[in-house]
């Protein structure tokens, strides 16, 4: 099984390649992800409602003309999925839509964490227009730097704190708001969901 996934911003060519190898490590067996850099011009963090904007209309239209080249499934390198739409064709696929529908179906009452409020703004959405708000819990910000994606002990120390508030306020379970961090979960309190290799699980077993 072949995935093409595209970057939500335009990034620079070293993490392209250490999320391509992140790709490497985490796909299941028999899958192959091919992950590609969004278009030089668009946004190059999501930090603000105007670039989340933008990076949703890049991945519109870039997502359809990947999904001619020869894939199985498109997937956007991003847990807002940007560029996808409910009603898009099959094998176009949401990163978020696939965690919060299989998460939901096990009784969960989800929480989540983002780097910071633009993005946990856009994600409250789209659990909202997936129609999963009644299991939702809420969220966290991290209050994080976009360089902190990079920095695995920096963004723990964070996430620890984010994990034990949601504990208190009724999560079972916690979505980690970026599909490009490794997560220890030897760390925290409650299993925190690494969405893009839960994703790519659950792609590849339909």
């Amino acid at each position: 099984m072949k995935i093409v996934s595209i970057t939500p911003i335009h990034v620079t060519a070293a993490e392209l390649e250490r999320r391509q190898q992140r790709y490497n490590r985490i796909a299941p067996s028999g899958v192959t992800v091919e992950l590609r850099n969004l278009t030089q011009g668009s946004p190059t963090a999501l930090d603000t409602p105007t670039d989340v904007r933008a990076s949703d209309a890049s991945l519109l239209t870039e997502l359809s003309s990947a999904s001619e080249a020869g894939a199985d499934y498109v997937m956007p390198d991003c847990v807002l999925d940007p560029g996808f739409r409910l009603e898009a064709e099959s094998q176009v696929v949401g990163m978020l839509q696939n965690v919060l529908a299989h998460l939901a179906a096990k009784g969960h009452k989800i929480g989540a964490v983002t780097r910071n409020e633009a993005i946990g703004a856009e994600l409250e959405r789209r659990v909202a227009e997936y129609g999963f708000a009644k299991n939702y819990a809420g969220r966290e910000v991290l209050n994080l730097s976009f360089d902190a994606i990079n920095d695995e002990e920096l963004w723990h120390e964070a996430l620890t704190k984010a994990v034990d508030s949601l504990a208190s306020q009724g999560a079972t379970v916690v979505i980690n708001g970026c599909s490009a961090v490794n997560v220890q979960q030897d760390r925290l309190r409650l299993e925190v969901v690494d969405p893009a290799e839960l994703a790519l699980q659950l792609i590849s077993s339909n």
